[in-house]
């Protein structure tokens, strides 16, 4: 697993740095970023907190409407599909998600960072 250093995960704004304590953090508004931009916050938060996070491209003989971020803890398992706000899944994501939870398995829209950190594995 690749571990991130203090430096980096305050230069994300994945946790705060000490001048973001001592002053309310000037927060872009969440209907401006991009998805990608969602994902990798997720993606890095995850890995912060010890999960073996997979980001998973839709390609050629792919699964359709498969999740976007696959994450692994302590045996725990989540599939992870990262949205905007104002986001909707597609057909193919809602089938996608309903064979997961079928098959007794984990399956979560986020929208921002805030959504993941009550996972614990």
């Amino acid at each position: 697993m690749t571990r991130m250093s203090l430096k980096k995960a305050r230069a994300l704004g994945i946790i705060p740095g000490p001048e973001q304590q001592k002053q309310p953090a000037k927060e872009k508004p969440k209907g401006n970023l991009k998805e990608r931009d969602i994902q990798r916050q997720i993606k890095e938060y995850l890995q912060w907190h010890g999960w073996l996070v997979v980001k998973i491209h839709q390609s050629l003989g792919s699964y359709k409407g498969i999740a976007d971020l696959y994450a692994l803890k302590n045996g725990r398992s989540v599939w992870i599909e990262v949205k905007t706000p104002k986001g909707k899944q597609s057909k193919d994501q809602e089938q996608f998600e309903k064979d997961i939870k079928a098959h007794g398995g984990e399956y979560m829209v986020a929208r921002s960072v805030e959504d993941v950190m009550g996972l614990e594995g």
